[in-house]
């Protein structure tokens, strides 16, 4: 996964440290990154998850790590995908990630069944993650 930096080069996408405020780590937060000018971005579709993250860090937190990819289901997703060496596939992307919302879909639906709200709100929270990211591979058919 890539996209156009600025200076025309390509930026790669790669699962990079954040490092905020000196102290806090937060790992495996998906960055484009251009070899030829140094220009990185986080991922669009993840990047109001990160600042709601940093927000709730506050402006002097303690020294700590966090898993970005426990904290927004679409980094989870690329996390996996890097370790089974898919992530540069768009087509096994969109498939693994047609499969995540399926199975959030149920686990959904017994969430609500069960009446547990904390649950459902993780699950949608979840669902929401990842259909920002369905954005870039188009309507699911």
């Amino acid at each position: 996964m890539q996209k156009r930096c600025a200076c025309g080069d390509d930026m790669p996408m790669k699962l990079r440290t954040v490092i905020y405020s000196n102290k806090v780590e937060i790992d495996n937060v998906p960055i484009y990154s251009c070899k030829s000018c140094n220009r990185s971005e986080v991922f669009p579709e993840v990047k109001p998850d990160l600042t709601g993250l940093i927000g709730k860090l506050g402006a002097q937190p303690v020294k700590q790590t966090f898993l970005f990819n426990e904290w927004n289901e679409w980094a989870n997703l690329l996390v996996e995908a890097y370790h089974d060496s898919k992530l540069s596939d768009p087509a096994i992307m969109r498939r693994m990630t047609e499969e995540r919302i399926d199975m959030l879909l149920d686990l959904f639906s017994v969430a609500q069944a069960s009446g547990d709200e904390e649950w459902t709100a993780d699950i949608h929270k979840r669902l929401s993650q990842l259909s920002r990211s369905m954005v870039q591979y188009g309507s699911r058919t």
